[in-house]
């Protein structure tokens, strides 16, 4: 045997499991198509948000959660359907991971060194009901260090596990074949790419220069999802999703391609839910590119005019922040607008300077860098919209600015094949909202999201603008933005038991074959069901790792 257990893929819940099975003593063969620079993969890249359920953060805050309302919010948002089939185990894993978020996962994070800021986000703020989608509270906890700072430690435990002789390194190997002998995992087989510098997320070359082959008592998969091939999103896209665009902007590097997924099923592993997947609609074209059609998504405060391609105010809950697969579904289905890849949001530059973030570890560099004063410096009592999405701003494909409507909206038709835009139409919808903000109560439901918002001290103070008219010159220039639907996450794949054991097209257990993070759906084969409450992928990928490394412990102990 060259190893006890064979990881394939060196993202996040690869890295995991390695540390879980080489702290155990457990030789360990770490596998990926990438260099080195790529340790962490698509998990490097994230803002580092992370789903905790009544925690001091929010405490301190005011928000009062609870396991029994985390639950809630989760089979609400779930959906699942699919219980006697494919939702079978991923039911299961909801509810431990829900335990997990509510319990453990914090103090086990610590543990590890990392902390978290001290203000909560509320994400995906839902449907609008109180047993559908959404969060009831904010439970959006983001790491000092933002994703870069949770991959950190367990880039560092593999180094060293390297250097102790535990765990071996195999760069450029890509994986083409799981070893299956008498019904269990043996080891793989693939290629042997030449080698490639190319920096951290840049795509690298697919030179074939050899083979290989590594046999152990047990492999897990960890290889990620299927974001950044498009042709594996248009095959699965689901009917109730509508028709798929004919352009979308890539949340993820080039090597999150959905490869392994054909490979194990081809080894005889179950494959669910692959109809279910996570995809923006506030997309932007990266100014800055680092991979091919590189797209960054704005998450967005609550105070964005958000109108389709036609000029139409999108109805609730398609408002910015509340129900990501609605909004696509509605872009998407709509019959006069499906042809068309793009909305709109408006906005004032005082809800810009307030309401803008950008996910990515590399769109918020205080955080990454985990400074503090930088922090307080340009988010808390700085002046104007923060560096990143100044620049955005500046250099952006997809952002233009005008002190009228009139001159707005003819910019915005700029953006466009054809002007599609009357400006006469948007100012009557602006106009209509504008009188909804005289008040402390309004009958419009994002006007009323804005309220209840700032009751909420984290927004208050750090998320969300003091109401205003859109029209108030004194909050201009006015700013479009043009949004594209971004590529990111796959919400089914591998059918995995509680211990992250890959099951076979009989429902039963493949001896010594192991999946975990994306390529299982985060667990289950989709422990999300339909909808995701944000802050999951990371914890999926965390709580899954962990659960494959320490059952494949078990076994090759």
């Amino acid at each position: 045997m060259d190893a006890d257990v064979i990881v394939v893929g060196a993202g996040l819940a690869g890295l995991v499991a390695a540390h879980e099975l080489t702290s155990r003593g457990r030789r360990v063969a770490l596998v990926d198509q990438e260099n080195a620079a790529n340790l962490g993969g698509q998990a490097f890249w994230s803002f580092g948000g992370l789903f905790l359920v009544d925690t001091p953060e929010q405490r301190r805050l005011g928000v009062k959660d609870s396991f029994d309302l985390a639950w809630n919010d989760w089979q609400g948002s779930a959906g699942f359907d699919r219980l006697d089939d494919e939702d079978s185990w991923a039911v299961r894993w909801a509810r431990a991971y829900v335990e997990f978020a509510a319990g453990e996962k914090r103090s086990w994070l610590e543990g590890h060194g990392i902390k978290f800021l001290p203000t909560v986000g509320w994400a995906e703020r839902g449907d609008l009901r109180a047993h559908g989608h959404g969060n009831s509270v904010p439970r959006f906890h983001i790491a000092w260090g933002t994703g870069t700072g949770v991959v950190e430690p367990f880039v560092r435990y593999a180094r060293q596990a390297a250097r102790d002789g535990l765990l071996t390194f195999h760069h450029r190997h890509r994986v083409d074949r799981l070893v299956i002998e008498d019904g269990a995992a043996r080891g793989v087989h693939g290629t042997v790419l030449a080698d490639d510098n190319s920096p951290r997320g840049v795509a690298s070359n697919r030179d074939a220069i050899g083979d290989f082959e590594l046999t152990a008592q047990a492999v897990i998969v960890t290889t990620g999802g299927i974001g950044a091939n498009h042709d594996i999103v248009r095959r699965y896209w689901p009917e109730r999703l509508g028709t798929p665009p004919a352009e979308m902007v890539t949340g993820v590097p080039a090597y999150v391609d959905g490869r392994m997924l054909d490979i194990s099923a081809e080894a005889g592993v179950r494959l669910v839910n692959r109809d279910r997947m996570w995809h923006y609609t506030e997309g932007l074209q990266n100014w800055d590119t680092i991979w091919p059609g590189h797209g960054i998504r704005i998450l967005p405060g609550p105070s964005s005019m958000w109108f389709d391609a036609l000029g139409r105010r999108l109805p609730d809950p398609c408002l910015p922040g509340y129900d990501t697969l609605n909004t696509l579904k509605y872009l998407r289905t709509t019959e006069d607008i499906a042809g068309h890849d793009h909305s709109w949001f408006i906005l004032t530059q005082r809800i810009i300077e307030k309401e803008f973030a950008l996910s990515g570890s590399e769109q918020n560099p205080d955080i990454t860098a985990k400074d503090r004063k930088a922090f307080l410096r340009e988010r808390v009592l700085g002046k104007g919209a923060p560096g990143p999405v100044a620049a955005f701003l500046r250099n952006g494909a997809d952002f233009v600015t005008a002190p009228t409507v009139e001159q707005l909206v003819e910019k915005m038709n700029g953006l466009t094949d054809k002007p599609l835009l009357d400006a006469e139409v948007i100012r009557r919808q602006i106009e209509a909202r504008d009188l909804q903000i005289t008040n402390p109560y309004s009958k419009d439901a994002q006007v009323q999201g804005i309220r209840n918002a700032r009751r909420y001290i984290g927004d208050r103070l750090g998320r969300v603008a003091t109401p205003h008219r859109i029209l108030d010159p004194a909050a201009g220039p006015l700013i479009g933005v043009k949004l594209h639907v971004l590529t990111r996450k796959t919400l089914g794949g591998i059918q995995t038991d509680l211990d992250s054991r890959a099951l076979g097209v009989d429902g039963q257990p493949v001896d010594g074959l192991y999946a975990a993070g994306e390529v299982a759906g985060f667990g289950g084969g989709g422990v999300h069901g339909y909808n995701a409450l944000e802050g999951t992928f990371l914890g999926g990928c965390l709580f899954s790792g962990r659960a494959a490394g320490r059952a494949a412990a078990r076994q090759t102990g």
